[in-house]
């Protein structure tokens, strides 16, 4: 696309539009209501709701499917309504549905709730960061997606900071009315403040439209890097398929994995500014390089804490301040990995997908950039309920089958007896997904290989023949 010619304050500050400030409290609100929930969806669907974990996996997984695939569709239609109006459709459709999710525990009013709040969902994401980007030029564009970036963060951070409080108390399905309260206050942030950033790209034809989608499809090196960083978000989607259920079965309902997934957020708050000031030259494939390498390293750290076990017993002093199971911590030490390697990859590669968009197509552009969340959330839940069910079974199946192994299964989280062979090798299942990101990481280096070759024959066509395109 072309950028608007940079003035000498975007230069030198960080000034952007008062709807860009809206627009990312707005999106404040609404990553605060989601990570609430969604930190123990997974749980609420199999123990509440009464999927049971496979099947529990299996909608969580198709729930995440449609949320970050539908934003590559409903991001025209917001060129096409408006920001304004498409956002406050959106806020509408969350608050309805995390409101009808906690009235209700029948399968068929979870699945309808479900698709609400993917439908809200699916409008919000391309209409935010679209703003971003009608909101910047291209000297600025990295620090407005950064700007971004940290309130998602923010967002996700206080969201779930305050779940544990409301499971604890209420129980997990009021969680769903936090929720509701939260979408609700977006809406009404919206209806006041918010303004649409400009009028360009709005009211296009559907013949436009499906153009915009040829153009971006046959973009075969932003499809394949889609791809690749899948899986990275894989990964991270642990945070939420395995994580919490892992915690509660291996430390008990009192766990409260809700802040251990904080310390990604906090973690990519404290550093995602100055990470993409430090990155700010690199290429993009260079800097999500680096993100996939770390990655495995987030999977692999669990895998630890049997062998710290052993040698230190069930509590670990850190610094002498306090001390942790080794299994907290060493699922804090993946997930610190996990959100340092975050800051490398999320705003450069959304810096990435809007230089793909022509002036008018925000919507549809960083509506594609969501796909790789699509997924690998799909794969994350999906996977993770039948890694779950063999390595790390619920408890509350194992009272059923076999309640004997449920008695020492209690003792064991009462800190009196080992866990049973049934938990032996729980922390298998993380081998699984380090070895994914492995594979991202070398997929990564054969694009990298590929893209670099085909470059360099362009531009040796260029130089034999004067006046030629390059690339």
């Amino acid at each position: 696309m072309i950028d608007p010619a940079p003035s000498a304050d975007a230069r030198l500050g960080w000034r952007f539009p008062a709807t860009f400030w809206f627009a990312n409290v707005a999106e404040l609100f609404e990553r605060a209501a989601f990570y609430g929930m969604f930190i123990t969806l997974r749980d609420y669907l199999g123990q509440n709701i009464g999927f049971g974990d496979v099947y529990a996996g299996v909608v969580a997984g198709g729930f995440s499917l449609l949320l970050y695939t539908l934003p590559a569709f409903l991001g025209p239609l917001a060129d096409k309504l408006g920001f304004r109006a498409a956002l406050m459709l959106a806020f509408a459709l969350l608050t309805a549905g995390y409101a009808l999710l906690g009235a209700f525990t029948l399968k068929s009013t979870a699945i309808m709730s479900l698709l609400l709040i993917v439908g809200g969902g699916a409008i919000v994401k391309p209409v935010i960061s679209g703003t971003a980007s009608k909101c910047s030029d291209a000297v600025n564009r990295a620090r407005a997606f950064s700007i971004f970036y940290l309130m998602v963060n923010i967002g996700a951070f206080s969201g779930k900071t305050f779940a544990p409080f409301i499971r604890q108390g209420l129980g997990m399905r009021y969680i769903n009315f936090y929720a509701a309260a939260l979408a609700f206050a977006g809406l009404l942030l919206v209806a006041l403040a918010y303004r649409n950033p400009d009028s360009q790209g709005m009211g296009k034809s559907f013949g436009d439209v499906a153009r915009a989608f040829g153009k971006v499809i046959c973009n075969w090196r932003f499809m394949a890097l889609i791809v690749i960083v899948s899986g990275f978000w894989t990964i991270q989607g642990q945070l939420y398929a395995a994580m919490p259920a892992y915690i509660f079965r291996l430390r008990g309902a009192d766990a409260r994995p809700e802040w251990l997934a904080n310390i990604n957020p906090l973690i990519v708050m404290t550093c995602v500014v100055w990470v993409t000031h430090l990155v700010r030259n690199f290429r993009p494939e260079n800097s999500i390089a680096i993100a996939l390498f770390i990655i495995p390293f987030s999977a692999l750290a669990p895998t630890f804490a049997p062998a710290l076990e052993r040698a230190y017993g069930q509590s670990i002093s850190i610094l002498g301040l306090f001390s942790l199971h080794p299994i907290t911590l060493m699922v804090i030490v993946g997930i610190a990995f996990q959100g340092f390697g975050e800051c490398f990859l999320s705003p450069k590669f959304m810096e990435y997908a809007s230089k793909q968009a022509p002036p008018g197509e925000e919507g549809l552009y960083m509506g594609f950039q969501h796909l790789h969340s699509s997924i690998a959330w799909l794969v994350a839940f999906v996977l993770s309920g039948h890694l779950l069910d063999r390595y790390c079974p619920d408890p509350l199946k194992l009272q059923k089958s076999a309640p004997e192994v449920y008695r020492q299964w209690e003792a064991a989280i009462a800190g009196t007896a080992p866990f049973p062979d049934a938990y032996a090798s729980a922390h298998y299942l993380w081998y699984v997904y380090a070895a994914i990101g492995v594979g991202a990481f070398f997929a990564l280096l054969v694009f990298k290989y590929i893209t670099m070759r085909i470059d360099r024959r362009s531009a040796r066509l260029a130089a034999a023949i004067p006046g030629s395109p390059v690339g």
